[in-house]
């Protein structure tokens, strides 16, 4: 029965009453930094589709990991641009290309700093496609060789964690084996478990320019409608060696976080996306919203729904605006 004596209010009175009683908290620790290495010194350049956002010269990357850590922020996620691509995306585990030396640098200068690093083919091949291409049709088994490669150059770079976001099937267990062949057990695995084919890349596709050169990703990136099919995506990737697990985009998707925080006792990552992110800073530059408010609450929903850790762009504000 109601009890009509309760009163919820009474717990909202003051700002150190509500602090007492909140139930889900945004802390800096929760965050990890996207960097966008490019080939080139003394390079930071805005990126026009992601304001605040730059290509970022390894010299200059390793000064933005300093800022990061600096504030606090436990890791960043590597993402580049590279001096060449072909049709098997080869430069991707090329040693001398800007991710992996980037990754080496990171490593030297700022060694207490988390470095992840996105596995995957669509920026470094002429197709723009996540694998190998064959009279247009993107082929599963043939592309999870070349992902175990960038995985092991990852790690021999100094990557703690590989990323893989491609969606291959059985991508994960081709990487952890050859981790661990290569002497890498301790290297991480976070997967892209439930990826969506979603709209809300537009602005990321534009800043490392992996546009797909025909079609779309629909092939492997999975249908928005589907909520049971993520739920045996990610049984797939745990069982197949998954240490974190991630769902990709965050903000459309938060039913789908709930329900994996539910069912699956992993570490569970969110990536608040490109698109999520340029709506805001587009908003906010028209003075439609508070930047500052919407970005703290949209994080924390996605907190409230079940995340641990939260890949965003935002991550260098939110450290200044919740140390």
């Amino acid at each position: 029965m109601l009890d009509l004596t309760y009163r919820p209010r009474r717990l909202r009175t003051t700002p150190a009453m509500r602090a007492l009683v909140r139930e889900t908290t945004l802390q800096v620790e929760d965050l990890i930094y996207p960097l966008f290495i490019v080939p080139g010194t003394g390079v930071k350049e805005e990126i026009p589709s992601l304001p605040g956002q730059y290509h970022l010269s390894v010299d200059e990357a390793v000064n933005m990991a300093k800022e990061a850590h600096a504030l606090g922020v436990l890791g960043v996620e590597i993402f580049g641009i590279p001096t060449y691509k072909d049709e098997q995306g080869s430069s991707a585990w090329d040693m001398e290309q800007p991710v992996q030396q980037a990754i080496m640098a990171i490593r030297k200068e700022v060694p207490e700093l988390v470095v992840v690093s996105d596995v995957c083919l669509c920026q470094y091949t002429s197709t723009g496609h996540c694998g190998c291409v064959e009279n247009h049709e993107v082929l599963n088994d043939e592309t999870l060789p070349l992902l175990a490669k960038v995985a092991v150059s990852h790690a021999k770079a100094g990557a703690h964690m590989v990323a893989p976001s491609d969606m291959m099937d059985g991508r994960v267990a081709a990487i952890r084996e050859a981790l661990d062949e290569a002497g890498f057990t301790n290297v991480s695995i976070m997967s892209y478990a439930a990826k969506y084919a979603s709209a809300y890349y537009g602005p990321f596709r534009d800043a490392v320019h992996s546009a797909p050169e025909f079609g779309d990703r629909k092939g492997y990136q999975m249908d928005e409608a589907n909520r049971l099919e993520a739920m045996r995506e990610i049984e797939l990737d745990i069982r197949e060696g998954a240490d974190i697990i991630m769902i990709k985009p965050a903000l459309s998707y938060l039913d789908i976080v709930r329900e994996a925080r539910d069912n699956f006792d992993y570490p569970l990552a969110v990536y608040n996306v490109s698109g999520e992110y340029a709506m805001v800073k587009t908003a906010a530059a028209q003075g439609l919203v508070d930047e500052k408010r919407i970005v703290l609450e949209t994080l924390l929903s996605m907190k409230r729904a079940g995340a641990k850790i939260i890949i965003t762009y935002h991550a260098l504000d939110v450290a200044r605006w919740v140390r």
